[in-house]
């Protein structure tokens, strides 16, 4: 019932997703099902890296298995990777405790960055299988 309902919470921010997923597709991105969300592989409206929108994850790679650095090592170095389709995870289930709500709250805790709490929390997920709630 929490799952169903986390799905609809989403819901707006999935469509958005789902349009701009759909839009890829005649640019030859391709589409799955992975990680608890439609995925767009081969999205090219950006460089590189993934976006999730709700229940869809916009991703320029083939394949969500790929390992990327963490945000901590991306900006201070390291090699501590993790697989990004479990980092883009914890984004699907933060999405869906916070619907619509999200991306404002995303980008208050400094959008794109290694201080941002969500992205910690994608991080310490994709390490560990627990905690993606930021707070």
């Amino acid at each position: 019932i929490l799952f169903a309902l986390g799905t609809a919470w989403a819901s707006p921010m999935t469509l958005i997703g789902l349009i701009l997923g759909c839009g890829s597709l005649v640019l030859g991105a391709r589409i799955s099902i992975s990680d608890f969300a439609i995925v767009f592989s081969g999205f090219r409206f950006f460089s590189s890296g993934a976006l999730t929108l709700g229940q869809v994850i916009l991703f320029t790679g083939t394949n969500l298995d790929t390992p990327a650095k963490t945000y901590h090592c991306a900006a201070f170095g390291g090699d501590d990777c993790v697989r990004i389709g479990t980092h883009e995870q914890a984004h699907v289930f933060q999405y869906m405790a916070l619907g619509i709500f999200f991306l404002p709250l995303y980008f208050l805790h400094g959008g794109i960055s290694h201080k941002n709490r969500f992205e910690q929390a994608a991080d310490r997920y994709a390490q560990t299988g627990k905690g993606w709630w930021p707070y």
